[in-house]
Parts: C-alpha cells; sequence; structure tokens
C-alpha cells in the first residue's frame, strides 16, 4: 500500500474505453503474423516466451470479466492510484493462469478476438459506475478500466522488445493515460514538492520531500519521454541505465529517483 493518498486526477471514460480496444486492436493485428518461431522466443519476463505473453494481456483484458462474475462490493474502497502498488500481489497465481491460457488457445489472435468481443459486450452492458472487486481493492469499471491501459502499454512493449521488427503502435490516448497513472503514483510513493517530474507531452507531477518550489524553474528537475517512463515504473528499465543512455535528464540534488523506482512489480 502505498504511504500517502491523493486525489486521483479524472480519466473520460469514453476516451479510455477507445484507447483500451484501440491498443488491444493493435497488439491482436500484430499477433496475427507472428510466426511459431516468433511466438517460442523468450521475453525479458522470466521464463516467459512470446506464446506466454500474449496469454497474459488477453488475461490482463479479462480481468474485467472476472471481476464482473463476483458480487458487487457496497462502494469502492481505494483509488485508481492504489492499483499500481498492488501488482506484485498474486504473482505466481497469475504466472500458472498464464501458462494454462497459453497452451489451451492454440490460435492467440483468435483468443485475443474473443477477449476484445467480450470486453465490447461488458463495456456496453456495464456503467462506468459499477463497482469491481480487484487486487488493489473495490473500484469504479471505469477506474479499474484506466489500469488496462498500463498493462496494455506495458506489455506491448514486452512484445516490441521480444519480436525485432514487430513494432506495434502505440495509441496516444493508451500510452498518455498509462503515462499520467505512472506518474502519479510516483507523487503518491514520494509526496512533496522539492522535485518536478516531467513527462511530455502528458503529464508533470511534483514530489519528493523538500524545499516546496514556488516560482521560477525549478531547483530539481527530471524530464523524460514517456516510453521511459513507463518503462522506469515497470522495472523494464533501471535508473542508472536510462541516465547512462541520455534517456533520462536529472538536475538538482534531490532529482535522483532510483530509490523510488520501479513502481510496480
Amino acid at each position: 500500500m502505498p504511504p500517502a493518498r491523493k486525489r486521483s486526477r479524472a480519466y473520460d471514460p469514453a476516451r479510455t474505453r477507445t484507447a483500451v480496444l484501440a491498443q488491444l486492436g493493435n497488439v491482436r493485428e500484430a499477433v496475427r503474423t507472428l510466426t511459431p518461431g516468433q511466438l517460442a522466443l523468450p521475453t525479458r519476463l522470466g521464463e516467459w516466451t512470446v506464446r506466454e505473453l500474449v496469454a497474459h494481456i488477453g488475461m490482463a483484458v479479462t480481468a474485467i470479466g472476472r471481476s464482473l462474475d463476483l458480487p458487487e462490493p457496497a462502494k469502492p474502497d481505494a483509488t485508481v492510484l492504489d492499483w499500481p502498488f498492488a501488482t506484485s500481489v498474486s504473482a505466481r497465481a497469475i504466472d500458472a493462469f498464464t501458462r494454462r491460457l497459453a497452451a489451451d488457445h492454440a490460435d492467440l489472435a483468435a483468443y485475443l478476438a474473443g477477449v476484445e468481443e467480450a470486453l465490447v459486450g461488458q463495456l456496453d452492458a456495464h456503467p462506468g459506475s459499477r463497482v469491481l472487486e480487484t487486487n488493489a481493492g473495490a473500484l469504479p469499471l471505469a477506474d479499474y478500466l484506466v489500469t488496462r491501459t498500463v498493462e496494455l502499454v506495458v506489455h506491448t512493449d514486452d512484445l516490441n522488445a521480444a519480436v525485432p521488427g514487430l513494432d506495434i503502435p502505440y495509441d496516444r490516448q493508451a500510452l498518455a493515460a498509462a503515462t499520467r497513472l505512472l506518474a502519479d503514483a510516483l507523487a503518491v510513493k514520494a509526496p512533496g514538492g522539492s522535485t518536478e517530474v516531467r513527462i511530455p507531452p502528458y503529464a508533470v507531477v511534483q514530489c519528493v520531500e523538500g524545499p516546496r518550489h514556488t516560482r521560477g524553474t525549478p531547483p530539481n528537475v527530471v524530464e523524460t519521454d514517456p516510453l521511459t517512463w513507463v518503462r522506469l515504473a515497470s522495472g523494464r528499465l533501471t535508473w542508472k541505465a536510462a541516465v547512462e543512455e541520455a534517456k533520462v535528464a536529472a538536475s538538482g540534488e534531490r532529482a535522483d529517483l532510483a530509490e523510488l523506482l520501479p513502481l510496480m512489480s
């Protein structure tokens, strides 16, 4: 659980829905082109091959349906900002479930097409206010859908890293929502106003305890691009490597975020 509470930013439910479906569609179209040899390639996710990774992407989306099948909680007891800190709770169960899915679905493109069709039906049938029991607590469907942008963007990047030349595109709104959620999560983990983290064009947050900046150029500034930020927050890239590769610009004595990352594990 994060050390502090912060009011979550508002996300437009219609735009979030469009973003999730667009990124899922991007992945599905790419998976349709994968050869058996490419599906057997290793990934940066432990022992998972590309086949397991694709199965997991479908699993991340069908989490909505599994939650809808459970009794509805009386009211929300968590916010979307709790979710990044709860992602490692069920790692062993997720691994086992993913492996079963990969074994059960020979045609992964057809599997993802079915996942997409089911999601459209679920979102048509249930309002965004419908409360779901999730790994982070009870959340409205509209909020939980925002977390699916993170899952889809992170794992699209995993697929692109695993399969040379695959180059699955990132839906702009999906990348924006994922970037903003993970930036806000940093501000929850390290509350304060001494450091400004800039991730143009999607997010700027103040964080880290210390003297609060009020005007002019902040004394401590971190700036990076959205995909680099997603990789840092999800543990795909270390702070040291990002700085050495000039993927992050950091200035000021409180601009070293190494001890705060990753946010997810």
